[in-house]
């Protein structure tokens, strides 16, 4: 084993005994690298790679893990809708995923696409799904192994049920908390700079909306507070206080946006799944909302599309 292998390990050993009371809060959905690694073998375990950078699965990913481009496998490129029931039946068979497997999704990105497909997978109710506690970010950090194997699976015989409408937001019910006419928690998970309408989008994003601003009434967690440094959730008590903070306590409905709704996949993660807080995520977010005409905008910094 080579020095800077060994160095990795003893990292991690120490990481994981400062982590350990946290993840062991999180146990039904979020595995920790270590398990990950010690588990690979089980023939119910199937690990899917989420990632938004284009290469990096073919790169090197962990051993025998399957690949879901969130661009193209799970959306409806046409239609901008989330892929289709026959579609996402297709990605589990071709997985390998099978009624009684163990799902386990990580990627790039502090996990925010994998967190979009666990949203998905919720939606269509496949069981026993988790992520992979700081995502790739973390397995690498710890040095260990990736693999440029394709693995092909046997087809799994997991069904996908009826899609749970409870679980998204469309934007007649976003309009409607704006409006004042339904009672909800509107939580806003872009950096504050976008939520103050100081910038349209973060630096080098293709889609935009031609209005700054946020949802009138809601408030403003980004989703970098409810992690630490090396990626992994927070404590539940933690994740609680960041949410008091603002007056989020689960005593209404929530609803998590973003731009384009894979951060506040992430967001959704967390006050569902770790705290059972009901949660429904807007994946149309920012892009559709901030583009719709007549739709209500609070813009503190009031910058105008076009103007110089």
């Amino acid at each position: 084993m080579s020095l800077r292998r060994r160095l990795a390990r003893i990292g991690l050993a120490l990481a994981a005994l400062l982590s350990a009371p946290a993840l062991a809060q999180h146990a039904d959905f979020l595995v920790s690298t270590d398990w990950l690694e010690k588990n690979l073998d089980n023939p119910k375990l199937k690990v899917i790679e989420v990632s938004v950078n284009p290469g990096l699965f073919e790169r090197g990913h962990i051993r025998g893990a399957s690949n879901f481009s969130w661009h193209t496998d799970l959306v409806d490129t046409v239609s901008r809708d989330i892929a289709s029931p026959q579609q996402f039946q297709a990605l589990l068979a071709r997985a390998g995923v099978n009624d009684d497997s163990t799902v386990v999704l990580y990627g790039d990105n502090n996990n925010w696409f994998a967190a979009w497909g666990a949203w998905v997978f919720d939606i269509y109710g496949v069981p026993n799904v988790k992520l992979l506690d700081g995502g790739r970010k973390k397995w690498e950090a710890e040095g260990r192994p990736l693999s440029n194997r394709v693995q092909v699976h046997t087809p799994g015989n997991a069904k996908v049920k009826t899609a749970n409408a409870a679980l998204r937001a469309r934007l007649g019910d976003v309009l409607a908390v704006a409006r004042q006419e339904k009672q909800a928690v509107l939580v806003d998970i872009r950096s504050a700079d976008e939520y103050q309408g100081k910038v349209f989008a973060p630096s080098g994003v293709q889609e935009l909306a031609v209005r700054a601003g946020h949802v009138p009434g809601a408030v403003n967690v980004p989703w970098g507070k409810l992690v630490a440094e090396d990626g992994t959730f927070k404590s539940a008590e933690e994740l609680k206080a960041i949410y008091q903070a603002v007056g989020v306590d689960g005593s209404k409905p929530v609803i998590t946006y973003c731009r384009i709704g894979e951060r506040s996949s992430h967001s959704w993660f967390a006050l569902s799944k770790l705290l059972g807080y009901d949660v429904r995520n807007y994946d149309g977010s920012w892009t559709e909302y901030g583009n719709s005409v007549g739709a209500p905008i609070a813009n503190p910094a009031g910058t105008v599309w076009g103007k110089t």
